[in-house]
C-alpha cells in the first residue's frame, strides 16, 4: 500500500530539474511491475496540492532516451494517484518560424521509434486506445492562456516527430521530416510518454522548448547547444508550469477525453 499520494506530476527533462517551489518534500522509492522508474519521485506541496516530480533521465541525465523505463515511470505516477502530467521537453525546430527559445504547445505527434515497448496491454486484456487527439485539450488551453498572459513567445500548435535517439538526425532525415512530413519539431521522448499516459487514463501535456534548428540547416546540432538554450529558458518553463499548477481545477470535466480513454477500447 502506497501512502504517499499526488494529484499532478511534473516530468522534468533537460534543464528542468529544480523543485525549489515545492514544500514539505519527501522522496519516494517505488518498484513497479515494469521495474524501477528513472529516479526516486519527489512529492511536495504547492498551492495546497500534492505535486510529484520525476526527472525522466534520472540523476545527472544518466538515462539516454532509448534506455528510459517509460512504463515504470508512468506506472509509478499512476500508483501515486496522479491524474495529470505536465512534461517539460527540449525539441529541435524543423521549420524556420519555430525559433530557439520559443515554446510549442504540441497537439500531435508522429512516432518514429522502432524498438520501444509503448503499451501496457500486450496480453489477455488488450485495449486499443484512441490517440486521434493525443494531448489533453484542457491542459493545452490552460498552458496557452498562461503563456499569453506571461508574454512568452510560443506556438499554439505543432506536430512532434519522436525519434529513437540518442543520436540526432542526419541532414537527409531532417529535410525529410521538414519538407515531406512537414513536421514542426523533433524530440525523443514525448510520443512514448503520451501513449502510456493515455492507456492509464491520465491527462498528459508536453511543454516543449525549442533549443535548436535541427540538421536541415548548415549548423550542426550539439548537446552543448541544446543544454545552453534550455538553461537560458528554464525559468520561463518553470514559471509557466507553476502558474498552471495554481489554476488546474481539482476535478476533470466531461470535456476531457483522457480520463475515460479505456471506456470503448476493449477488443
Amino acid at each position: 500500500m502506497i501512502k504517499a499520494q499526488a494529484d499532478i506530476a511534473i516530468i522534468g527533462g533537460t534543464g528542468v530539474n529544480d523543485i525549489s517551489l515545492l514544500t514539505d518534500i519527501q522522496r519516494i522509492e517505488l518498484e513497479t511491475p515494469y521495474g524501477k522508474p528513472s529516479d526516486a519521485i519527489v512529492i511536495g506541496e504547492f498551492n495546497h496540492r500534492k505535486i510529484a516530480f520525476l526527472p525522466r533521465h534520472g540523476k545527472n541525465h544518466s538515462y539516454a532516451p532509448h534506455k528510459i523505463n517509460y512504463r515504470a515511470n508512468i506506472y509509478a505516477l499512476k500508483q501515486l494517484g496522479v491524474k495529470r502530467i505536465l512534461a517539460a521537453c527540449a525539441v529541435g525546430s524543423l521549420q524556420p518560424e519555430y525559433k530557439p527559445g520559443e515554446l510549442v504547445f504540441v497537439d500531435q505527434f508522429i512516432d518514429w521509434t522502432k524498438l520501444r515497448i509503448n503499451t501496457f496491454y500486450e496480453e489477455e486484456n488488450v485495449y486499443h486506445v484512441s490517440l486521434a487527439e493525443p494531448v489533453c485539450k484542457e491542459l493545452r488551453q490552460l498552458g496557452i492562456k498562461e503563456a499569453e498572459q506571461m508574454g512568452l513567445a510560443h506556438h499554439q500548435v505543432g506536430t512532434y516527430i519522436c525519434i529513437p535517439g540518442p543520436r540526432y538526425s542526419t541532414r537527409a532525415e531532417s529535410i525529410f521530416f521538414k519538407d515531406v512530413l512537414k513536421v514542426q519539431v523533433v524530440g525523443m521522448t514525448m510520443a512514448t510518454e503520451c501513449t502510456l499516459a493515455r492507456e492509464l487514463e491520465m491527462c498528459y501535456m508536453p511543454i516543449a522548448c525549442v533549443t535548436d534548428y535541427d540538421a536541415w540547416t548548415n549548423n550542426l546540432v550539439s548537446a552543448k547547444e541544446v543544454r545552453e538554450v534550455m538553461q537560458a529558458n528554464v525559468l520561463n518553463v518553470k514559471e509557466l508550469i507553476f502558474k498552471m499548477l495554481a489554476k488546474i481545477p481539482n476535478e476533470q470535466t466531461d470535456q476531457c477525453i483522457c480520463w475515460h480513454a479505456l471506456q470503448d477500447a476493449k477488443q
